[in-house]
């Protein structure tokens, strides 16, 4: 019996405090945006002191419509959102500079690398999907080795880490020689992973001098293994990073490691002008 009278007395308490909002709410005028967008919203309401705009301004600049991409599969690739510029959709390599990689069935086969794109980016949200072969090679270091490379200088790893066991640092998704992936979300060789990262580009005074790190957020196959992870410069094999020459934007690169991994599907968004 007390349970049944704590749960209406809670029951009142929220339905007073909805009447309470509303209430609230009809006190201010909702008015209609300038622009005739239709938008909705409050002018008598507080000035956000981050924003310059009321809180729940009409006028406020609404959010550019993208149409979302299509998730892709084992046996179909995904597709790009309607922002983005497209670097490999199974057609071309015209993004790209001139290279020895081929396709094949409409994917992107690695064979002698580096492969670089044509324009440069600073902060970008990159997909791509990666496939490690399945006939397992006789060195270690081959098996599935490939990479992203940021501005030619900051490498994620690519790599079969579902089957093939190297330093944590070197692992797939591991910012190489540097940070670990917080989690191995592998698929075995023979299956199509997915690569999301959103990689912040590193800021330089006017002398050259770091004013901010890169930093890297990313999932692998749908997964968080990076959140805002500081890059501490360049990922060179066996040495310590380093900032010195870094760029604040470059191209984007794909390696190749004597390893056919395949590619599909990869395309950027630029997050800032450059």
């Amino acid at each position: 019996m007390v349970d049944r009278v704590v749960i209406r007395f809670s029951m009142v308490l929220v339905l007073l405090a909805g009447f309470s909002s509303l209430a609230e709410a009809q006190k201010h005028q909702l008015l209609e945006a300038q622009d005739g967008s239709g938008i909705v919203g409050y002018k008598d309401t507080p000035i956000q002191p981050w924003s310059g705009y009321h809180v729940h301004d009409p006028d406020r600049p609404a959010p550019p419509i993208v149409t979302p991409p299509e998730p892709g599969s084992q046996d179909r690739a995904g597709t790009a959102p309607s922002d983005a510029i497209v670097l490999f959709d199974g057609t071309n390599l015209d993004a790209w500079r001139p290279n020895q990689w081929k396709i094949e069935d409409g994917d992107l086969i690695a064979t002698q690398g580096p492969m670089e794109t044509v324009e440069e980016f600073g902060d970008i949200q990159l997909h791509l999907e990666w496939m490690a072969p399945e006939e397992l090679t006789e060195s270690i270091w081959d098996r599935g080795n490939n990479g992203v490379f940021f501005m030619r200088r900051i490498e994620v790893q690519i790599f079969d880490s579902y089957t093939t066991h190297i330093y944590p640092d070197g692992q797939a998704a591991a910012i190489y020689s540097q940070t670990p992936p917080l989690v191995n979300v592998c698929r075995p060789p023979g299956q199509w992973q997915t690569f999301d990262i959103v990689f912040i580009a590193p800021r330089f005074s006017e002398s050259g001098e770091l004013t901010a790190p890169a930093r890297i957020t990313m999932f692998h196959n749908g997964v968080l293994v990076h959140l805002n992870q500081e890059v501490y410069g360049n990922t060179p094999h066996l040495s310590l990073a380093t900032y010195d020459g870094m760029p604040s934007q470059g191209p984007l690169a794909l390696g190749a490691h004597r390893c056919p991994v395949r590619f599909r599907n990869i395309w950027v968004r630029r997050l800032s002008s450059d």
